[in-house]
């Protein structure tokens, strides 16, 4: 498999397991997200659709071009991942009420939805949240991803 191969399967894999372990953790775990986790989610679906696009092109410039931007997107939400960790170990202040949506517009809906803080990891495995290890995998696997690109000897 080629430096390139590589990259975009990380691009489009990376990602997408992200998401499923934070659907998982929602849905089946009872973990309901903050504010902030869902701004770690934006550009992980970004990342997802440009992989897929990557994958759709021939492989030529355009496609590391994709590829690269997956990476950047997977690196965005590390970065806003980082930041929520700050926010959890109280390191800073958050920029946001870090309250949930509502199920619906009535009273009743709003009282029965859960209140989420952004400032209280609700689960963590060796004193890192689920937003610090969302933070190391995806600058990890980003810096991967554009070290691949580059010894494949396109876009960075």
């Amino acid at each position: 498999m080629t430096d390139f191969a590589k990259a975009r399967l990380l691009a489009l894999v990376v990602p997408s397991a992200l998401m499923l372990g934070a659907l998982g953790s929602q849905y089946i775990g009872g973990l309901h997200p903050c504010e902030m986790c869902y701004w770690q989610r934006w550009p992980h679906d970004a990342a997802i659709v440009l992989a897929l696009f990557a994958f759709g092109t021939r492989v030529s410039k355009a496609s590391h071009v994709l590829v690269a931007l997956a990476a950047l997107a997977i690196m965005v939400s590390g970065g806003i991942g980082v930041f929520h960790a700050g926010v959890e170990y109280g390191w800073w202040e958050g920029i946001t009420t870090c309250s949930t949506t509502a199920a619906g517009v009535s009273l009743e809906d709003i009282m029965r939805a859960p209140v989420v803080r952004c400032d209280v990891p609700q689960w963590t495995l060796l004193g890192i949240s689920l937003a610090g290890y969302n933070a190391i995998i995806s600058l990890g696997a980003g810096v991967v991803i554009l070290g691949l690109l580059r010894r494949a000897g396109r876009v960075v």
